[in-house]
């Protein structure tokens, strides 16, 4: 009874993480600390190292089938009985495919090593016993049971239990886009109990231990409980706890202690590592290969069995045969099989392994083209189109279908407040607008208007002189028309930063509008139903209600041309 008791004990206790400040142990041996088990902060997503580079990388390109045929080709050849031609030959291109890919994969893992290089180089604040302050400290060097110490707009370097937040409440505002993928801000609270300070944290004042569960890949599951000296316990949830990767925002200060650090955090945890990735193309060659193999063998079994069967027709053995060396020929079975590598050796060119080099520097060419495409080039932020998986380029070309559950995971969708416009007095937002203002082009554009001038609406009179439409020519329908309307004598300027009395107070005139052109078409279309509602017209007698349904008819017509 007392060893299954022992026994369901070590289990609980199998299942917890015990976390206490590593103050008082700062100085001392690294032994002395309780926290000396739990993994470091330092991140490493690379796949290769100078040492397993050369057998990874080569198994990894052998589960390409064409890859083990041509290797098994070329061991083939080097056996004495049955090669065909110099074994040196066969080398050269096999060489060639699998340096490429292996220069390719090599190029893609490096960027991976230099990625993870400036995260655990990435600086943070730290408190140090030592200095009586918190101090300058590598994402690396930071340890489960350290204080750390974040502000505004700083990315959270671990997993990190909330215990104070500058805001009154003791909120912390996080923005887990890095996570996932949302833009709105989520609250963080600090822990029962350290809510009330008029004053800043004191780390050296906390004598706590900290129970929670072990590292686990579930984002929003966390609990646990701070055990105080007086034995009373406090538990918290996942509402205290900041994840790496996130950042903080409207919080001017907030603070913690470690209790994820490194590949424990659950960003780390979620993140499946690198994986050798294989495109559509690849895939669909290695079935085609496994057939064309089968094709193979059946024509090397009926040349080896031909070659025996031709051989039996002669009762000394043929000319053309070689004995080994002590003069005995093999016997007709071996001999078959002999001549069935030989045909293997002889027909391997039944799977050209020339496109194969070719598909490599074809891959190579478009990551090239790809990076210096000018269309895929940002000029905002200086920075071109990122390849990271340098195997599935052939794929982007195949995209048919992209869903997204909104637009603006694909628009990026966001509001600013820049201006607004209060009983005819314009109110600004200074540091936005200087933000966000770009130069873009003007309402007035002579070459849309003259492309679209020729595309006009047939006209069509109604008996009510009121319902009459007149139109001279279709142009390019801009939102900022529209905003326009009450306002006829306006026009749209960049942002100066001060108010031109001569002009009369807008709402919202921002140069980051986008113009809506209608579609030719979709406008060829428009002017078909248009004839065709004018020859109705006038096939029918006229009604009063006509204005109104010519009205109702126009209205639908513009917003399907806006569409």
């Amino acid at each position: 009874m007392r060893k299954e008791g022992r026994k369901k004990r070590k289990r609980k206790e199998d299942k917890k993480r015990v976390v206490v400040s590593n103050l008082p142990f700062e100085g001392n041996p690294h032994k002395d600390n309780p926290n000396r088990h739990y993994c470091g902060n330092q991140i490493k997503t690379s796949k290769y190292t100078v040492l397993s580079f050369v057998p990874k990388n080569l198994f990894e390109q052998l589960h390409r089938f064409a890859n083990l045929y041509f290797v098994a080709v070329v061991v083939l050849n080097f056996i004495p009985v049955v090669n065909a031609f110099q074994p040196g030959v066969s080398v050269v291109p096999v060489c060639v495919i699998l340096i490429v890919t292996a220069i390719k994969d090599a190029g893609e893992d490096f960027r991976r090593y230099r990625s993870d290089k400036v995260i655990n180089n990435r600086e943070c604040l730290a408190y140090s016993r030592k200095d009586q302050g918190y101090v300058q400290k590598r994402w690396k060097d930071v340890r489960v049971g350290d204080f750390v110490q974040i502000h505004c707009n700083e990315i959270i370097p671990a997993d990190i239990l909330l215990l104070f937040s500058s805001d009154p409440s003791g909120i912390c505002h996080l923005e887990t886009a890095n996570l996932d993928g949302e833009t709105n801000l989520k609250q963080r609270c600090v822990v029962k109990g350290f809510s009330q300070q008029d004053v800043q944290f004191q780390p050296e004042h906390f004598c706590n231990t900290i129970v929670c569960e072990k590292p686990n890949n579930h984002l929003n599951k966390f609990k646990g409980y701070m055990e105080h000296p007086d034995q009373t316990r406090t538990g918290f949830g996942s509402e205290s706890l900041l994840l790496r990767g996130c950042t903080v925002r409207n919080t001017e200060v907030a603070v913690g202690i470690v209790i994820y650090a490194g590949h424990e955090t659950k960003a780390m945890l979620n993140n499946s590592g690198p994986r050798y990735k294989r495109s559509k193309i690849e895939r669909r060659m290695n079935v085609h290969i496994f057939f064309c193999v089968g094709l193979l063998f059946l024509l090397c079994l009926t040349g080896a069995v031909g070659h025996t069967l031709w051989n039996g027709t002669f009762k000394e053995p043929p000319p053309f045969d070689v004995p080994d060396a002590s003069g005995n020929f093999p016997p007709a079975a071996l001999g078959g099989f002999y001549m069935f590598l030989t045909m293997i050796i002889l027909l391997q060119i039944l799977i050209p392994i020339s496109l194969y080099v070719s598909i490599e520097l074809v891959k190579l060419g478009q990551v090239f083209l790809l990076h210096q495409d000018l269309d895929l080039y940002d000029e905002d932020t200086g920075a071109t189109i990122q390849c990271r998986a340098l195997n599935i380029t052939e794929d982007l070309g195949q995209i048919r279908y992209v869903f997204s559950d909104k637009t603006g995971t694909l628009t990026e969708n966001k509001m600013v407040f820049r201006r607004c416009s209060i009983m005819g007095s314009e109110y600004r937002h200074q540091e936005n607008a200087k933000r966000l203002e770009t130069p873009k082009e003007l309402d007035s554009d002579p070459e849309e208007c003259t492309q679209y001038h020729s595309m006009s609406f047939p006209t069509r009179e109604a008996q009510d002189p009121a319902a009459t439409r007149r139109q001279d020519g279709a142009q390019p329908l801009r939102r900022s028309q529209s905003a326009r309307v009450p306002l006829q004598g306006h026009s749209r300027q960049r942002s100066t930063g001060h108010w031109d009395s001569t002009q009369p107070p807008v709402a919202f005139s921002s140069s980051i509008e986008k113009d809506v052109t209608p579609d030719k078409n979709l406008l060829s279309k428009v002017q078909d139903a248009a004839l065709w509602l004018e020859s109705l017209a006038e096939a029918r007698p006229a009604k009063p209600a006509h204005a109104t349904t010519a009205s109702i008819a126009d209205f639908f017509l513009a917003l399907t041309i806006c569409n």
